[in-house]
């Protein structure tokens, strides 16, 4: 069966029988699980990466279903976490691997337990808050990772390897001002399929530890057909916060603030200490408005907003971007 499996894969020169098995001993950590980590996901999935960790805070909405793979109607319906939607999805297609699936925003607190044992981290996320965490993380450990990023037409993506510059290297600040989201410039399925493939081509060299993939950024933009590559630095530079003065102030911050969804009309709020009782709260939400619950969260829809409650005590406002009023909504509907 294994060799029938993966023989295409095997009989490639650049993976081979010892690369297959390398793949197959991995443990991979995907963070975020939408249009880029459902791409991710599947490949390395069939790829027969042996054990997979998804993370992800969100849940599968229609608009998703435009260019996020691993998805259906059903989910939607059903108003499924894309973790748990994901691996139930992965298990139909290689059930002779390990799919962990988190159901959790990626944190200070959280992150050494969620990467603990893993071997290479592929970036899903949407926010540069994420991005500086995973790499914080990963230049601590000497682990690599691979980001990824895609709105409108455009994409980019390089590999972060231990011992090289760092994310921090090249972004040592956030970008400010306004920025193209995928709710402003819209987003093409072909761009982040295309970005999450490059991601996963270089997740295989790293696994099969033949040949690391090139220190290189790689751009796209699918609409005009360009195509540009940069070189990275191939050693720390000593003035860089991270991989330089091994400074790790995001993982030093325990405590994560309300922040506005990427493209969402939206806020998370990570503010409560101790768990939720889903099963309780909506019986003390039953008159407050439509409420649909499940194992994995619970959802009320009071318009003009829809607070879905997840079992950690983090919930997702939609119909704001204003922190305080979510904030608000939060303390009235699920206490303090």
């Amino acid at each position: 069966m294994k060799d029938s499996r993966y023989s295409r894969q095997i009989r490639f020169g650049g993976i081979g029988e010892a690369g297959q098995q390398r793949i197959e001993d991995a443990r991979v950590a995907i963070v975020g699980c939408g249009a880029l980590g459902s791409v991710q996901a599947e490949i390395l999935a069939r790829a027969g990466v042996g054990f997979l960790r998804l993370i992800d805070r969100d849940y599968v909405e229609e608009s998703n279903l435009q260019r996020q793979f691993l998805y259906d109607e059903t989910d939607v319906a059903e108003a499924m976490p894309k973790a748990a939607a994901a691996r139930r999805r992965l298990a139909r297609i290689n059930s002779t691997i390990q799919i962990d699936a988190q159901v959790a925003d990626l944190t200070p607190t959280n992150i050494d337990d969620l990467f603990e044992n893993i071997h290479l981290i592929l970036d899903g996320s949407d926010n540069f808050e994420t991005r500086y965490l995973i790499n914080d993380w990963a230049v601590r450990e000497g682990k690599p990772w691979i980001y990824g990023a895609a709105v409108g037409s455009y994409g980019i993506t390089f590999p972060v390897l231990p011992g090289c510059g760092c994310f921090a290297c090249i972004y040592p600040e956030a970008p400010q001002g306004a920025q193209p989201t995928c709710e402003t410039a819209g987003v093409l399925g072909s761009v982040t399929a295309a970005i999450a493939a490059l991601q996963c081509a270089a997740a295989l060299k790293i696994l099969t530890a033949y040949d690391p993939p090139a220190l290189v950024m790689t751009t796209l933009d699918l609409w005009k057909g360009e195509t540009r590559q940069i070189k990275l630095p191939s050693v720390a530079d000593p003035d860089c916060i991270s991989c330089g003065r091994r400074e790790f102030r995001h993982l030093e911050e325990k405590r994560r603030a309300p922040i506005s969804l990427c493209g969402r009309d939206a806020v998370q709020i990570h503010e409560r200490q101790r768990p939720v009782d889903l099963v309780e709260l909506a019986s003390r939400l039953a008159t407050a408005g439509d409420v649909r619950a499940n194992e994995f969260a619970l959802r009320l829809t009071a318009p003009p907003y829809q607070l879905t409650v997840f079992p950690d005590g983090r919930a997702i406002i939609k119909g704001t971007t204003d922190a305080g009023i979510a904030r608000s909504l939060y303390s009235r509907y699920v206490g303090n």
